[in-house]
């Protein structure tokens, strides 16, 4: 996965998600009809790809004589990762077809999955095929959407973004169980740099869509493994709706799972517990009507029950799971999972099985994380994290770490990590499990970072300046300005980039060479942002001067108007380099502020390593907030000014559009009084 293939692709998948979302929005149908079919064309579209690819592949396999000149198999492209497609499930055979007067779009799409199952079997019973509920005119329109030439040639990590872009979009709408069957990808991907599933068996009891299978696939990946020869996938999941989802994300990803439909509670279909070299789940939090004697005497419950009301149910089940992801561990097993944040302290009989826990020495980290990360829960949770092969030293440890206050915004009820953010958060496991080098890899990729946007300064004000050529005396002071920090990055990039530091005192050592880099960049960032001010205010004046006719003679109002707007999108560019240069830098102050010998210590308000002794005295919780204490107040030349103003336009942008629905919707309401 590299920058150029991510390239304008959280655009894409905005522009896709509004054209499909407009096409259900003027048919009859509702997010749930809509839902699968959807999914289906995606899936279609993904197929295709990876067949087109695959053939391409085998075409050139053949003609260096890599394989032999025979007739091609199914199994040819399946050994590429692909599913094999005969002629009616090929995407542009059926375009071609749909372009025929009196074609029958809906079944032509239909008979497309139905052949696809019939070629590959763990897919059978799985795809769509519900697609008469369309209109011809907007399932055309919904697969036109997914063939532009953008589309056709977007890779398989494109689609897998695509594919978990249009999921979490359908749970916000709720248009699925309430959306439970989707898992942040951000919440996903901490828990897998947590416990690295790098090998063996990878279970996930509550599956839903298959989140964690996918990223843990991202991250074999990442380390240049083949997730076909390291892992083998198992997930238990009660929904059979949901079970298609799972095994449909899985092939668009190019990965298979063994998915049984089961209730964990009382089931444990593959027969995996004791075996398991890593565990992951979300599953359903706080549910009270587990039959109590269904599962009494269940060896997945070597703890014993947390609780039993009147009516013979256990009264919370998120202990019921806590013990089933440590039992299904193996010897050297690692588990992680989302769970209620009332657990982590909860009293009772849920605080003995937690006693119980605790005392195995296997409980690792828990990460508390602020509310809004979910879809359709506004509530906070915690990140829990066992591991059966802790080593002697830490087993009487845990490390607490309180990520309320690491987030950004994405609207203005949801939440998330950024990729650094979870790199930062990773980095401090990383410290607590003594792998320095890595930390110091992070800080030294970090610093690559910095020298890579800075030298990337000068283009991008070059293409400002060239803009703004004609108010050179207003641009003297920006111009010293900007010759003097293109001076300094150039030099500290000089001094750096060819030979990227390893050693913790000369990566302290380039931070604070960089640090009066980093305030010469805010500064110029308000002048250019000024510049551009002043040459709207020119424009501006010039049109009202032009209405003298001896005037508009030499005045080109359009041609002054291009010129605006090329210096505004240069202006964005510029000052987005600015940013990028500065950004890395600033991950690097994060980490090294709070961790200046590259070693992990206590920081008030987000890590402390806790003995159980002190967890005993605490009534054995395990709110990391218990233990870190409270972080001391931000200096206000620390303040985020840009990611403020940045938050308050998206609240803002948030806040307008559910305005202009729910005016749509009084106004449908006042009609349907009327009528």
């Amino acid at each position: 996965m590299n920058s150029d293939a991510f390239k304008d692709i959280e655009k894409l998948e905005t522009d896709l998600w509004e054209a499909a979302d407009n096409l259900r929005a003027n048919s009859k149908l509702t997010s749930s009809d809509y839902f699968m079919p959807v999914l289906g064309v995606i899936f279609l579209r993904h197929a295709a790809n990876r067949f087109d690819a695959a053939h391409r592949q085998i075409e050139a396999d053949q003609a260096s004589g890599k394989m032999p000149k025979r007739k091609v198999l199914p199994a040819d492209y399946i050994a590429r990762r692909s599913l094999y497609l005969p002629a009616k499930a090929q995407y542009d055979f059926i375009m071609q077809q749909a372009a025929t007067s009196g074609a029958d779009l809906p079944k032509l799409v239909t008979d497309a999955m139905t052949a696809i199952e019939a070629e590959f079997e763990p897919l059978l019973g799985v795809l769509p095929k519900d697609y008469g509920i369309f209109e011809t005119k907007v399932l055309e329109d919904l697969m036109r959407l997914f063939n532009s030439a953008q589309i056709k040639q977007a890779t398989g990590d494109v689609f897998g973004r695509i594919y978990e872009y249009f999921l979490a979009k359908f749970s916000i709408q709720k248009a699925h169980d309430n959306g439970e069957f989707f898992t942040p990808s951000s919440i996903v991907q901490t828990i897998v740099n947590v416990i690295a599933p790098d090998h063996g068996t990878v279970f996930d009891p509550a599956c839903g869509s298959g989140g964690m299978f996918v990223q843990s696939s991202h991250f074999i990946e990442h380390e240049g493994g083949d997730t076909a020869k390291k892992v083998v996938f198992y997930g238990q999941e009660k929904n059979r709706d949901t079970i298609r989802i799972a095994k449909m994300n899985l092939a668009v990803h190019g990965l298979e799972g063994k998915i049984a439909e089961a209730i964990t509670y009382y089931q444990d279909e593959h027969s995996l517990a004791g075996k398991c070299d890593f565990v992951m789940a979300n599953p359903p939090f706080n549910v009270d009507l587990v039959d109590a004697e269904r599962i009494k005497g269940d060896p997945r419950l070597p703890f014993g029950l947390p609780g039993v009301n009147k009516q013979k149910k256990v009264g919370n089940g998120n202990y019921l799971w806590i013990s089933y992801f440590w039992s299904y561990l193996g010897a050297k097993g690692r588990a992680g999972f989302v769970m209620s944040s009332q657990a982590s302290s909860a009293g009772h009989g849920e605080k003995e099985v937690r006693q119980k826990i605790v005392e195995t020495g296997d409980v690792d980290v828990m990460i508390s994380i602020r509310s809004n990360f979910f879809y359709t829960r506004t509530v906070p949770c915690e990140l829990w994290h066992f591991d059966r092969a802790k080593p002697p030293e830490r087993r009487d440890k845990v490390l607490m770490l309180d990520a309320r206050n690491v987030y950004r915004k994405v609207t203005r009820k949801i939440y998330d990590f950024s990729p650094e953010q979870m790199r930062n958060l990773a980095a401090i496991v990383w410290l607590y499990r003594g792998q320095q080098k890595r930390f110091l890899g992070l800080v030294k990729d970090y610093l690559g970072r910095v020298c890579a946007d800075s030298a990337a300064v000068e283009g991008a004000l070059a293409s400002f300046e060239t803009t703004l050529a004609e108010l050179r005396e207003a641009a003297a002071l920006y111009e010293a300005d900007a010759k003097k920090l293109l001076a300094g990055v150039t030099a500290f990039g000089q001094k750096y980039a060819k030979a990227l530091l390893d050693k913790h005192d000369a990566q302290h050592k380039a931070r604070r060479a960089f640090d009066s880099i980093t305030e010469a960049i805010r500064g110029l960032i308000k002048q250019v942002d000024l510049l551009y001010k002043l040459a709207v205010r020119v424009a501006d004046l010039g049109a009202e001067l032009a209405t003298d006719d001896a005037i508009s003679a030499a005045y080109d109002r359009r041609v002054t108007g291009r010129l605006v707007k090329q210096l505004d999108e240069e202006r964005k560019a510029a000052v987005e380099q600015l940013k990028h240069a500065a950004y890395f830098h600033r991950q690097v102050a994060w980490l090294q502020d709070r961790f200046p010998k590259a070693e992990l210590e206590a920081v008030p308000g987000l890590v402390k390593l806790v003995d159980r002794k002190a967890i005993e005295e605490a009534e054995w919780s395990l709110t990391p907030g218990r233990y870190v204490g409270v972080a001391p107040p931000e200096e206000d030349e620390d303040f985020d000014f840009e990611q403020t103003l940045r938050d308050i336009h998206v609240e803002l942008a948030d806040l307008n559009k559910e305005a202009v629905d729910l005016a749509a919707t009084i106004q449908v309401n006042f009609e349907e009084l009327g009528a």
